[in-house]
């Protein structure tokens, strides 16, 4: 009952005039930081931290940092949504957790359903925020404490799981997927050695320091490649001009993405508690998950709806799940959520197990603020669908140039380095070449992503036990999690191998 009693104050300091107004700022800002690739939640928050300070200057110490966490959250779970708008039009990711939107989302919109992809995304998001957000009220310290019991190994099982999971996203051929997931791993090792100090890879070339980019990467291979194929093979692509033919969803549209929308909710949930997991891995996880369940798994990839109601559903609920260990533990689950807490602390509040009870304020009037900012994003999307939906109707001649000038200026502003433009340029090509050779470009992706992690959390575990390989299968969630992934690769070349030799046989 204290926990209803502690939400309704919440929801009183919430619902203050000028805690709307910045709830409804951030989620706006939010949406405009999604939408521009290379920004993402992490820029977009840490940019606008000064802005906050400035704006709250005349209220009391406690009410500015309540106005102004109000704020900067909302630009976080605005970014989560806007993330799909052009990933779904233009087949450009807003930001890394989008990067499996456009795998589905884009196909839609060329088969002129780009109103209920945008539509199903911004309800998904919707539900997604607020499953994710009564779990946050009513599970946070239990999960909590589940989250800090995983280890460094538990944690590099965790991610190798995940690798062999990409199967999943194979495609055609698994043999393929593998190559480019290795080739993934082997891109995340360019850089300084966060251990040992050493460069890697970078040839004495000073911009390789800090490694490849990640988002530079994404946008490349997926929105640059795009661009190549429509200039190479303009053959199939003259005079058409894509139209959509309606705004809001089917019935079965919204029957097939009900299921995916739960499953993609809880799981989100449940990987976002999860400190340095984030919304990426929770998108690329459900997106794989539905695709494993589904009866018919050949229809992802060219179009199917529950292809973005997964993903978008789990990178929502990601983003409130990484909010129990901030807010319980004072431990940032990702990079946006460790510049939240650099705010808070700015303040002089610190997150942790104490917060709820010196500053209940703060706590709970934050967890009402997002019940309230989910609902003004639904409001503010489902409107702007029919305005989104417009953008693919535009001649390829305009739309190229748009997606390029999006791709340029988001690359550039992340570093301000002309190396990110030509690594853009590059990966573009290499995007083209890939895709029209069957190469999946998402476990590359993947690989990228969880490379760092797996070496670390390998390197941790291994130089608590000096560089015993047994802590891998002594600790039993992590030799549950192995286990998982060693059938994950060998069930499907099982079935593979049978499936010939039932073929040889009947034709024998």
């Amino acid at each position: 009952m204290d926990t209803l009693t502690y939400l309704f104050n919440g929801f009183s300091v919430a619902l203050q005039w000028h805690n709307l107004v910045f709830a409804f700022f951030g989620v706006l800002i939010g949406t405009a930081v999604g939408v521009l690739p290379g920004i993402g939640p992490m820029s977009g928050v840490a940019l606008l931290i000064p802005v906050t300070s400035s704006l709250t200057g005349g209220l009391a110490p406690e009410e500015a940092a309540i106005s102004s966490i109000i704020l900067l959250a909302g630009v976080y779970y605005g970014a989560m949504y806007g993330g799909s708008t052009t990933s779904i039009l233009l087949n450009t990711p807003g930001e890394s957790s989008s990067v499996v939107t456009t795998l589905d989302g884009y196909q839609l919109a060329k088969q002129g359903r780009a109103g209920s992809a945008l539509s199903i995304a911004a309800i998904g998001s919707f539900v997604a925020g607020l499953i994710s957000l009564i779990g946050l009220i009513f599970l946070a310290e239990p999960l909590s404490e589940l989250a800090i019991s995983f280890g460094p190994a538990e944690y590099f099982s965790l991610m190798l799981l995940g690798l062999a999971a990409v199967s999943g996203l194979a495609g055609k051929s698994m043999t393929k997927a593998m190559i480019m997931t290795v080739f993934g791993l082997l891109l995340a090792t360019i850089g300084i050695d966060s251990v040992s100090g050493v460069a890697r890879f970078t040839y004495d070339v000073p911009v390789l320091y800090q490694g490849l980019e990640f988002l530079t990467v994404a946008v490349g291979l997926f929105a640059l490649g795009e661009v190549f194929k429509t200039i190479l093979e303009k053959e199939s692509n003259e005079g058409a001009i894509i139209k959509f033919k309606r705004i809001l969803p089917t019935r079965q549209d919204l029957k097939d993405s009900a299921a995916p929308i739960a499953r993609g909710s809880l799981l989100g949930f449940f990987i976002g508690i999860l400190p340095g997991a984030g919304a990426t891995l929770a998108s690329f996880f459900s997106y794989i998950m539905e695709k494993k369940i589904s009866k018919n798994p050949g229809k992802f990839g060219k179009g199917a709806i529950e292809g973005v109601a997964a993903p978008e559903s789990a990178n929502n609920a990601a983003s409130g799940g990484a909010m129990i260990p901030l807010l319980t533990l004072g431990i940032p689950g990702s990079g946006t959520t460790a510049i939240l807490m650099g705010a808070l602390i700015m303040y002089n509040i610190q997150p942790g197990p104490l917060l709820f009870e010196e500053h209940p304020q703060v706590a709970w009037g934050l967890i009402a603020s997002m019940f309230i900012g989910n609902l003004m994003l639904l409001l503010l999307n489902m409107p702007l669908v029919k305005v989104f939906a417009k953008i693919i109707e535009t001649p390829p001649k305009y739309l190229i140039p748009i997606i390029v000038a999006i791709s340029v200026f988001g690359v550039y502003a992340v570093q301000v380095t002309v190396f990110d433009l030509l690594l853009l340029l590059g990966c573009g090509v290499a995007g083209y070449f890939l895709a029209k050779n069957d190469f999946p470009l998402a476990p590359l992706v993947l690989g990228l992503v969880l490379g760092p992690m797996i070496e670390n959390n390998m390197r941790r575990a291994l130089t608590a036990t000096n560089g015993d390989f047994m802590i891998f299968i002594q600790k039993p969630l992590s030799a549950v999690f192995l286990g998982i992934a060693v059938l994950w690769l060998l069930i499907p070349f099982i079935l593979k191998k049978r499936g010939r030799r039932v073929l040889v046989n009947e034709e024998g």
